[in-house]
């Protein structure tokens, strides 16, 4: 049963991480007549996919109560800790949500650095191969990825489980990606307990051919190459580097692709980055 809607408490709070917050914080610039202390409210307002209207009424203390999608989606565009998350919830009225379900708030020390990376292809990571979060580039060259549910959500599970998953990956690399994904899978299980996640999605997918051969080598400490080479519908091969800042704390992990300067794959990848995933036309 859910707690009682703080709302004085819950209209404080709002307003004090909003005026603490500033441009900078999340990747907007800082123009010459900027005199609000703090972000404006339609700026954090459109961080947390609210209108400015609900948000005035909840720093007024007269909004109706967020729902706990609201409440998750108000924690991400805030930038929020997980302990300040749990805070958020207690203020909006909502018990404290299982652990497994806290993991799917993302880090926010990430998230300010995927914000100054909007021109890059970067996707936030969970756990479990959840994609948390995409930046427009990394939706045109890998195709939106969080809108999944169920054990979809992980790529691991997409993986073995839609063909079209693998469609943009090169067809010589699908081996590997199938034995690392085991290998990190197995990782994670051991890590996180015979109850967890992890566990949850090691079971659906032993029905999986493939899956369970693989599974039964125990093979361990498998990792991918910085290296990846993708087959894009439209622009062709792309081989680009794939760098991983890690979020320990939360298990989150935050993957940036570059391409050599001069390449053709960097000449490619600035197309996707103009054209975004809209089809191409005459391309």
């Amino acid at each position: 049963m859910d707690t009682t809607l703080d709302r004085d408490g819950l209209a404080a709070f709002l307003r004090g991480r909003r005026e603490l917050m500033q441009p900078e914080d999340v990747g907007l610039r800082r123009g010459a007549r900027r005199r609000t202390s703090g972000l404006r409210r339609e700026e954090v307002a459109e961080l947390c996919d609210m209108s400015p209207d609900y948000l005035a009424r909840l720093e007024r203390g007269s909004g109706s109560q967020p729902s706990q999608q609201m409440a998750a989606a108000i924690a991400r565009g805030l930038r929020l800790t997980l302990d300040e998350r749990d805070h958020l919830f207690l203020l909006c009225g909502h018990r404290l949500q299982p652990r497994h379900l806290r993991d799917a708030h993302i880090s926010p020390g990430l998230l300010r650095v995927m914000d100054r990376l909007q021109d890059t292809p970067a996707q936030i990571l969970g756990p479990v191969g959840e994609t948390l979060q995409q930046t427009p580039p990394a939706v045109a060259l890998l195709g939106e990825q969080t809108h999944h549910t169920g054990p979809a959500r992980s790529a691991l599970y997409r993986w073995f489980t839609d063909p079209t998953a693998r469609d943009r990956y090169l067809p010589d690399d699908h081996h590997l990606h199938s034995r690392v994904y085991v290998t990190v899978l197995r990782a994670t299980a051991t890590a996180q307990g015979p109850r967890s996640p992890a566990a949850s999605l090691v079971a659906d997918l032993k029905h999986n051919e493939e899956f369970a051969e693989l599974w039964s080598r125990q093979e361990v400490g498998l990792r991918w190459s910085g290296a990846k080479r993708f087959v894009h519908p439209e622009v062709g091969r792309i081989d680009l580097y794939c760098q991983t800042l890690l979020d320990p704390d939360q298990g989150q992990s935050l993957l940036i692709f570059t391409a050599t300067p001069g390449t053709d794959s960097d000449h490619k990848l600035a197309l996707l980055k103009v054209l975004g995933s809209d089809t191409f036309t005459g391309a």
